[in-house]
């Protein structure tokens, strides 16, 4: 199903999440300038789908966080900017969730690269895993990522997630397979406290 067409219980609207060193609120027009800046790097975009343009264009962000903002207004998906406490309100990255529409793929996310390796992709995931789970309720989340994406695996994995299957993909870099996972919100829960952290 594409963004385009309706589904039958539309989403609330995006709420404002918060972790121990992130803010996660809805993306706004006014991050485009600077996602326009942090975004088309290599080492950010190269595992992303293909869909995405590369060389990204001048203007694609704007039009790409018009969409976002249209998504959320219509109910299709929530959409939030990245915000680190230490550094105030300036978008760092984006992750994005949504209803299961039979695709195998519910969340995605991305982090400018000055921000890789210090953990705060898998806060961002844990907390919107967390809002999917105990807020709205929903039973499982649908995930995946390019088979090369060790970093994103990564996430998947101390999420508590299982391999459920693989299928082919066209990324930035070239065609690919992707890994399919399945976590439930049990799994989840159990795999918290097995870490310590209480859902």
């Amino acid at each position: 199903m594409s963004d385009t067409e309706d589904i039958r219980t539309p989403l609330p609207p995006t709420p404002v999440l918060e972790t121990a060193r992130l803010i996660l609120r809805p993306v706004r027009l006014d991050d485009a300038p600077v996602i326009q800046r942090i975004f088309p790097h290599w080492e950010v975009v190269r595992y992303l789908a293909a869909k995405i343009p590369w060389p990204y264009p001048e203007g694609a962000a704007e039009e790409h966080v018009r969409l976002s903002i249209d998504n959320m207004a219509r109910g299709l998906k929530f959409h939030w900017a990245i915000t680190l406490k230490a550094e105030g309100d300036q978008v760092i990255g984006r992750i994005d969730l949504w209803q299961d529409t039979g695709d195998h793929e519910q969340r995605g996310f991305w982090l400018a690269a000055d921000y890789h390796r210090r953990g705060l992709m898998t806060e961002a995931a844990d907390r919107v895993t967390e809002y999917a789970f105990l807020e709205l309720g929903w039973p499982q989340l649908y995930l995946s990522n390019a088979v090369e994406n060790t970093a994103s695996h990564r996430v998947k994995e101390r999420q508590g997630a299982r391999i459920v299957g693989y299928a082919p993909i066209d990324i930035v870099q070239g065609p690919t397979r992707r890994v399919i996972w399945l976590l439930t919100r049990e799994d989840w829960i159990a795999h918290r406290a097995t870490a310590g952290t209480n859902p």
